[in-house]
């Protein structure tokens, strides 16, 4: 929906179609989302003292996330594909497992929220993939975007 409350990606016929950005003036966006990825204790401290028998767990989570950042336009049906000038994931402990951030940074006509929201997702699958064999109990989620800026509707935080 737009601010007027409008669905944007139908047309006037009630057709899904992508939305026209060209009228949109080009401006610095960014976006930062996160993951949470619920695992034991004794994982956490295995991913941590870098003893995961896969492998690097923090390399592959964050050559994942930006991978996927940047290959969002050809997952997500409906975003336009942007020109990414920054991407930076973090892979830290929580109290509950690890926690992944991504921000994402552009200038363009549309945000990167989907691709700040990509990155993470993919991360932690990734996380999980790598950890499997150690904790059959992961659990992924939640994953939600924590703040975004630039463009008409300005600074957001959660």
């Amino acid at each position: 929906m737009n601010s007027e409350g409008a669905v944007t990606h139908l047309n006037e016929r009630g057709e899904m179609h992508m939305v026209e950005v060209g009228h949109k003036p080009v401006t610095m966006r960014r976006a930062v989302a996160e993951a949470r990825v619920g695992v034991s204790p004794e994982v956490t401290r295995s991913i941590l003292e870098g003893v995961v028998p896969k492998g690097d767990v923090g390399a592959v989570v964050r050559m994942a996330g930006i991978m996927a950042a940047k290959r969002t336009a050809e997952l997500v049906p409906l975003c336009h594909p942007l020109p990414l000038s920054g991407i930076e994931v973090n892979l830290e402990p929580c109290d509950d497992g690890m926690v992944i951030t991504a921000e994402v940074r552009t200038t363009a006509r549309t945000g990167v929220e989907m691709e700040a929201m990509s990155a993470v997702s993919v991360a932690a699958l990734a996380l999980y993939d790598m950890i499997k064999g150690l904790d059959r109990g992961v659990a992924i989620g939640p994953i939600q975007l924590l703040e975004k800026g630039g463009g008409r509707s300005g600074e957001w935080r959660r």
